[in-house]
């Protein structure tokens, strides 16, 4: 059963698409067509509704832009469904409608539901929504780390449990020996550090200073270095409010202010406003009477010390000293202090940290060499039974004594960890190599299949892998593309059947220029272009009945017309059509 199903896409101004709607189902799906039609920018516009790279190349000329547009059919309980939910996407009848757009200039712009989104997102859905597969995936297949990839997602989580310890504990043990070496190459730095701080420290604690200490030696410095002139000042202004002992017949400021009190005093019962300025006068004698007793005891506590000056010029250079090499003023000073100390300790301690970080570290590569050998009797277990499913797939492909079978290695090396007794190189994804090899008939030595394998041969590897995963992690929807290169006669037959088999379970569509891949389809999709070399909208149709057999003719002889092709077509069709 179905889980997804990619409904519709709309294509324009793709490469030689000008506008088109490519109308899918669940099934099998054939795309044919004459070389250079645009079958594959069925494949293209996929790729980039699911996040592909955007190439502006691709943009027709003449065009500012190009759009693809699709409709999924997704189940509630999908997990992309759930992450476009989160990301703000809304569903369209029970469909997730996705749009890319490329610009000439190269700008790239992608919709989910509605909601404008990261490329990135498309990216994520696409693993769990579609399995697109083309020449360069055939390529791809031909790197080990992609055998690595391959096996361990078909072993599932007897690989996956075991790698994400792995993975956790060979982190930390990057971290670990990066701290470690840190500390050990830049000891020399560090001991030079550490001479500075505590250099700095001590001299800071001999002058022993006082927050805000600076600030109040130069108040005082400032009141010392003008006695004289302070004191003459708060005697002439005493003398101006209170008077001059020595000159009985002097007339103050008070005086004066007692005499206006008292001429009011005199008939304020006359007027309540009068009487008003008159407290207000007798308030300012009160308040000049006071003045005049603070400037007294200011003259008189007032010291003119020179050598209490000397001493707090002398703290104050002592203060200077500091604050031109620590801060910018004691304050500062004491925080540098703080700091320096704290890390002195860590300084101190780098001996101690050294002995702790290297007990660390030889027990993660214990760890780890423990956690890899399990990685690798997991890996080891599945490869035979993925080996063995990928064989059975190849005798249904016109490659009935084909062997797979999978090579796993481990590299020397004396700085590696300990698996098995050897000290073996290790990486993010454990210590394991591993290779698919191919023995394509009895008597043929298994070989990796970059060596071992032709064309065609590849192609059906690589389909039976996708077969062999889609019984143990599928995918809703997987598009081909010239997964048919190579092959031909009774294995482009097999192939035909094989994926017919596949869309019992899935969604499958392929790109194909052969009849008979094609005459397995459910649907027959026809992509052909207008006299201009454009694709239109009647450029892509579903092809039934007479029109699929002229279509069939075309791609066994090149001529829709011929008796001869004819006849065959419809022997393929009857063959499929028995075969399902």
């Amino acid at each position: 059963m179905v889980c997804s199903v990619l409904e519709e896409m709309r294509i324009r101004s793709l490469g030689v698409i000008d506008d088109a709607v490519v109308e899918l189902s669940p099934g099998f799906t054939a795309v044919t067509g004459e070389t250079g039609a645009g079958k594959t920018m069925v494949v293209t516009s996929l790729g980039l509704l699911l996040g592909g790279r955007a190439d502006p190349a691709l943009v027709r000329l003449g065009a500012d832009r190009a759009v693809v547009e699709g409709r999924i059919a997704v189940p509630a309980d999908a997990a992309a469904l759930v992450r476009a939910e989160e990301a703000g996407a809304e569903l369209d009848d029970g469909a997730l409608l996705i749009s890319r757009t490329v610009s000439a200039e190269g700008r790239s712009r992608a919709h989910l539901g509605g909601r404008s989104v990261p490329v990135g997102l498309l990216a994520e859905l696409a693993d769990d929504l579609v399995a697109v597969h083309g020449q360069t995936d055939q390529q791809g297949l031909l790197k080990l780390s992609r055998q690595r990839q391959a096996l361990d997602r078909y072993a599932g989580d007897a690989v996956a449990v075991p790698l994400a310890k792995y993975t956790e504990a060979y982190r930390r043990l990057r971290a670990v020996s990066a701290e470690l070496e840190e500390i050990v190459t830049r000891a020399r730095e560090r001991a030079q550090e550490a001479d500075m701080l505590r250099y700095g420290l001590e001299e800071i604690g001999g002058v022993e200073p006082r927050a805000g200490e600076d600030a109040e030696l130069a108040e005082e410095a400032e009141r010392l270095g003008h006695a004289e002139a302070l004191s003459s000042a708060a005697t002439a202004a005493h003398g101006a409010l209170a008077g001059v002992p020595e000159d009985p017949e002097s007339i103050d400021a008070s005086m004066l202010v007692a005499g206006a009190h008292r001429a009011l005093e005199a008939v304020r019962g006359h007027d309540p406003a009068l009487a008003a300025l008159a407290d207000r006068i007798g308030e300012i004698g009160i308040l000049l009477a006071d003045v005049a007793g603070e400037l007294a005891g200011y003259a008189d506590d007032l010291d003119a010390d020179p050598l209490r000056l000397a001493a707090v010029e002398e703290r104050r250079a002592a203060l200077t000293a500091l604050t031109r090499k620590y801060g910018d003023d004691v304050d500062a000073v004491l925080a540098w202090a703080e700091q320096s100390a704290v890390r002195l300790t860590e300084l101190d301690g780098d001996d101690e940290r050294i002995g702790e970080l290297t007990a660390e570290r030889d027990a993660l590569r214990t760890e780890l060499g423990g956690l890899a050998q399990a990685l690798t009797d997991a890996r080891t277990e599945a490869a035979e039974r993925f080996a063995a499913a990928v064989t059975a797939e190849l005798a249904s492909l016109a490659m009935p004594h084909a062997r797979v079978s999978f090579a796993l290695r481990q590299q020397d090396d004396p700085e590696g960890v300990e698996v098995g007794g050897r000290a073996v190189a290790y990486g993010p994804s454990g210590v394991d190599e591993v290779e698919l090899l191919l023995a394509p008939h009895p008597g043929a030595p298994p070989r990796p299949i970059a060596k071992g394998a032709s064309g065609g041969e590849l192609s059906r590897v690589m389909l039976a892998v996708e077969v062999v995963f889609a019984g143990t992690d599928p995918v809703p929807t997987y598009l081909f593309d010239e997964v048919d290169a190579g092959v031909g006669g009774k294995a482009a037959v097999e192939i035909g059947r094989r994926l017919a088999k596949l869309a019992r379970t899935a969604q499958v569509v392929v790109v194909t220029h052969l009849p008979q891949v094609a005459a397995f389809a459910d649907r027959q999709l026809l992509v052909e272009k207008t006299d201009d070399g454009s694709v239109t909208r009647s450029g892509v149709k579903v092809l039934e009945g007479e029109e699929r057999v002229r279509e069939l003719s075309r791609m066994l002889a090149g001529q829709e017309d011929s008796e001869t092709a004819r006849a065959h077509a419809e022997e393929l069709l009857a063959t499929a059509r028995a075969d399902l």
